[in-house]
């Protein structure tokens, strides 16, 4: 889950808890308002009630009931009892709870409630005696409202979960937009734009902080970059002047050398090979190194793809003259925008002629097909031999610098050509696949990006 969507759910639970415990209070204030209101009122009969009884003058007891009748509606179930405490002994009360009279003598007065009836009493004391003055009644209105207010807050407590929601998720939407524009950003910049830099580092918020804290790492990552690039590159040409003159050095002692002097022979035809051996190993780390990181370095023209993969037979046949590479052109399609690529040709020629090269090395010059095709919109050039193949563990480990397979001790190499060219079809966005089994070959698939120019 992202944290987008974590925001988003944080606010709404927190929100929704909020709304719950708000609901909570208004409905328990409202519920001891409404039975303190209705208490009330009971009491006020109970002591009208108790007036009346002590009042001994007819015509003010006759005023204080007129009062009453005018002035205080009958509730719903209303009775009234006046009861002498020992009247309990021998009287049983079935419509009042006996815990409550008990109640009422304890503390002179009390309240009680059982179901919806309510019960409000107290003890009068009087010269003949104590009486104890008891009214109840039943509230179905109270009861109603409390009904009604119970499913308004349910329902608005549903609305507002909807709300809350909607909410949330376009706050977090808002919220975090400047930090999916740097991920957006942060994607499109590769080893080969490391130029590029994030806009937006002139606040003094988190996001200007973040951008000026990833800018500040493409600085330092360009930094590197090119120290060693031209580490490689410097290094490169500076090593193959001493090596031309050691392989020229000895080329001509060879000439000179007596055909009788063997010792002398070998000896320089091993330094002849090593100084050979070495310079195409600094051939192909100076390729390597001049690919690049930059894709401005390079110079990027459209280019057709059976067109190249004729030069790189041309190119293979030159080099290794008793090659069997056959061209199979069986599927390519009769629209020529669909096999135009767009990058270096002479990046391309050198990443899939080392592939190719490397067929025929590793089949003895068995059976090579080179096959063109386009597959959901990329030009796929496969590059299928009959060789020696490439154990299972070291795949993961063939486009490694310096690594070579295990199974290929009696052939020459460097273990450089593949890097090289996984490099180079990196550089023009695209992929390389390899499938392959011991002893049965290998099938390696470069995918390349077809090149639509607008029209």
């Amino acid at each position: 889950m992202t944290i987008q969507k974590k925001v988003a759910w944080l606010f709404f639970a927190l929100t929704s808890g909020v709304i719950i415990l708000f609901s909570a209070a208004v409905f328990y204030f409202e519920h001891q308002f409404n039975f303190e209101d209705f208490y009330k009122r009971l009491e006020a009969r109970v002591n009208i009630a108790a007036d009346v009884y002590q009042t001994k003058d007819l015509d003010s007891a006759g005023a204080v009931k007129d009062m009453r009748q005018r002035f205080l509606e009958r509730l719903p179930s209303e009775s009234q009892y006046i009861i002498k405490p020992a009247d309990r002994l021998t009287h049983k009360f079935d419509a009042i709870p006996e815990n409550f009279l008990d109640n009422i003598l304890a503390d002179g007065k009390s309240r009680y409630k059982t179901n919806n009836t309510f019960y409000a009493g107290k003890v009068v004391r009087l010269t003949e005696g104590d009486l104890i003055f008891v009214v109840s009644a039943k509230d179905p209105y109270g009861l109603k409202e409390l009904d009604n207010l119970e499913k308004i807050l349910i329902v608005g407590f549903v609305v507002l979960l909807v709300l809350v929601y909607i909410i949330g998720t376009r706050f977090s939407f808002h919220t975090f937009k400047p930090v999916r524009n740097i991920i957006k950003k942060v994607n499109t910049i590769t080893a080969n734009n490391l130029h590029l830099r994030l806009d937006g580092s002139d606040g003094n918020d988190e996001i200007a902080e973040l951008t000026r804290t990833f800018n500040d790492m493409l600085n330092r990552l360009e930094t590197a970059f090119e120290t060693q690039n031209n580490f490689v590159s410097n290094a490169s040409h500076e090593l193959r002047t001493p090596l031309s003159i050691i392989k020229g050095e000895a080329e001509l002692a060879l000439k000179h050398v007596s055909p009788d002097d063997t010792v002398n022979k070998q000896a320089l035809s091993e330094i002849l090979k090593g100084a050979k051996s070495l310079q195409d190993m600094i051939t192909s780390l100076l390729g390597l190194a001049q690919t690049g990181f930059d894709g401005k370095k390079q110079n990027w023209e459209p280019i057709r793809a059976d067109e190249l993969v004729w030069d790189i037979k041309k190119a293979a046949d030159h080099i290794v003259a008793a090659n069997n590479i056959t061209v199979d052109l069986s599927e390519l399609p009769e629209d020529v925008d669909t096999i135009t690529l767009l990058g270096n040709v002479h990046l391309l020629k050198l990443a899939i002629s080392n592939i190719v090269l490397n067929a025929c090395k590793y089949s003895d010059n068995k059976a090579v097909i080179i096959k063109l095709f386009t597959e959901k919109g990329r030009v796929v050039i496969s590059v299928k031999d009959q060789g020696i193949g490439i154990p299972e563990e070291d795949i993961q480990h063939i486009f490694e610098p310096f690594f070579r397979a295990s199974n290929t001790g009696k052939f020459d190499g460097h273990g450089v050509g593949l890097p090289l060219a996984l490099n180079i079809i990196r550089l023009h966005k695209g992929t390389i696949a390899i499938i392959s089994k011991v002893n049965m070959g290998a099938d390696i698939r470069i995918a390349l990006p077809a090149y639509h120019p607008k029209r």
